[in-house]
């Protein structure tokens, strides 16, 4: 065998001219690429068999393709550049171009090892990161993915749309957690009435409203708190149900502010909305308010010692 392969390497000097020492690079050359494509097919066909999800297969692929491919330049690189000869020097700059050439898998390669360790979000979670919202149904190392929420569908129900969302961008966007350490929200509802309504009586009833649907959920929501109290400073001056009182443009605007799970919130605005409507059919005082157009006379209407005089 030797003896054949002298024979070559002696009839390819004379025909072409090729000295040993560039057959040798020229070898080496074509065995690297040899092994960059039977390693990359079958890197492929493991992938394949191991991740049925596409698109993280496709991510798969593209990092089995660029690893050994910048490994390959490399090792090409090292054989026909001589003054490549401290070992340092050489990882050194393997490494940087393995960084850039897989920057983006890398970073979300990191993202994945952060979500791991740290769970700011989990299998189960209801989050917005960015601008999509929904619940987490899925973590790879590439990308997590998320069942939406919200977009065109009102109070946070689902869209049926399934988002992949890579795993760097926990480092690029704020995630907002609507389960983490405390499993409640805060929701509001505003009712509107007009200034002529008995505003203390409909408040009343709006209390009670609240009280009914909401109150039970203030022991649970303490214990919680208590439990979070190791992991996150959150304080609380009062988790009872409140009805808040403001004046706005078209009437008097009383505010509904409760606990409720994440999940429930537009189960509970439908329920509490329900209560109200049937208990203001009972008052006689109270009109819900909507904007209208109204001609004020102040001589007839303002009180006695607000009323401007007649010229």
């Amino acid at each position: 065998m030797q003896e054949w392969v002298d024979r070559l390497s002696a009839w390819l000097e004379r025909t072409l001219g090729l000295s040993s020492d560039l057959q040798s690079k020229l070898f080496g050359t074509v065995a690297v690429f040899v092994i960059l494509a039977v390693t990359t097919r079958l890197g492929r066909r493991i992938t394949a068999r191991a991740i049925s999800n596409a698109p993280s297969r496709y991510s798969a692929n593209k990092a089995i393709n660029y690893t050994f491919g910048v490994l390959a330049l490399a090792i090409v690189a090292k054989i026909w550049v001589q003054g490549i000869t401290g070992l340092a020097t050489y990882f050194g700059l393997l490494s940087a171009g393995v960084a850039v050439a897989l920057q983006d898998p890398l970073i979300n390669l990191a993202g994945w090892l952060f979500i791991v360790t740290r769970s700011p979000l989990e299998v189960g979670d209801r989050i917005q990161i960015g601008a999509h919202k929904g619940d987490v149904v899925d973590i790879r190392l590439f990308s997590f993915t998320i069942l939406e929420i919200g977009n065109w569908v009102n109070s946070d129900q689902s869209t049926g749309r399934v988002i992949h969302i890579p795993n760097g961008w926990v480092f690029k966007n704020s995630v907002a957690s609507y389960d983490r350490g405390f499993r409640y929200i805060w929701n509001e509802i505003s009712v509107l009435i007009t200034y002529e309504s008995n505003w203390r009586r409909a408040k009343q009833v709006l209390q009670q409203t609240v009280n009914a649907h909401a109150e039970h959920l203030t022991e649970d929501a303490t214990k919680q708190i208590d439990e979070a109290a190791e992991r996150y400073h959150i304080k609380f001056s009062k988790l009872t149900p409140m009805v808040w009182t403001q004046v706005a443009d078209s009437g008097i605007r009383l505010s509904l502010r409760y606990l409720c799970s994440p999940r429930n919130r537009r189960g509970s605005e439908h329920e509490m909305w329900e209560s109200i409507l049937e208990a203001f059919e009972e008052l006689d005082d109270v009109e819900l308010a909507y904007p209208t157009v109204r001609y004020y006379d102040n001589a007839v209407e303002a009180k006695p010692n607000a009323r401007l005089s007649r010229v």
